[in-house]
């Protein structure tokens, strides 16, 4: 296919991770329809946005929003036990009601407010959302997959929590909840 280049001469590009001048770039999305490139290095697919991935920073700000948020739900939730007996309610004797409550919270608000608006509150003040790979509406299982297993193998161990370092080293900025869900984390274009 022919485009014209910011010269407005004819061209013709091939669709291709090397085919920006200089230098490998991550975070466009590779595609089978020809792009036009410019001087300028940037690249997107005729009639397509470029595609920004969020990168572990960006994340975990969004995250320690989603914290905040999730522990002033649960502070809520759990205050009435509080006042109503003298401590934590054990279950079966290493549980609480508190922490039943608490993990029950969190892990229906990343759920529901990924489905229903591919973001959370952190990643909507930070302009991120969650997104398949092939662009297709997130289904429950991308969310079982990504909410709940993939935060849950974080979770089970402290050493765990070490694997969210993962996103500052793939391509497309992918943890590994991210990986088992096939999603990504992108820069809305809001």
């Amino acid at each position: 296919m022919d485009f014209k280049d910011e010269e407005g001469k004819n061209e013709q590009v091939e669709a291709s991770r090397n085919d920006y001048p200089g230098e490998e770039r991550s975070d466009v999305e590779p595609s089978k329809e020809p792009i036009a490139s410019s001087a300028s290095g940037t690249a997107v697919a005729e009639g397509y946005q470029e595609i920004r991935y969020a990168g572990f920073w960006m994340r975990f700000w969004a995250y320690i929003i989603d914290l905040i948020v999730v522990f002033s739900v649960n502070g809520l939730l759990t205050a009435p036990f509080l006042f109503l007996t003298d401590g934590p309610i054990s279950v079966a004797g290493i549980l609480t009601v508190q922490g039943i409550t608490g993990s029950i919270a969190a892990y229906v608000y990343f759920v529901l407010m990924t489905k229903f608006f591919g973001q959370t509150l952190g990643k909507m003040l930070l302009g991120l959302k969650v997104v398949r790979k092939d662009a297709l509406p997130l289904r429950w299982t991308d969310l079982l997959f990504r909410e709940v297993v993939g935060r849950f193998i974080y979770r089970s161990l402290i050493v765990t929590n070490i694997l969210y370092v993962v996103v500052g080293f793939t391509d497309q900025k992918q943890g590994i909840h991210d990986i088992f869900a096939d999603t990504r984390v992108i820069h809305s274009s809001k």
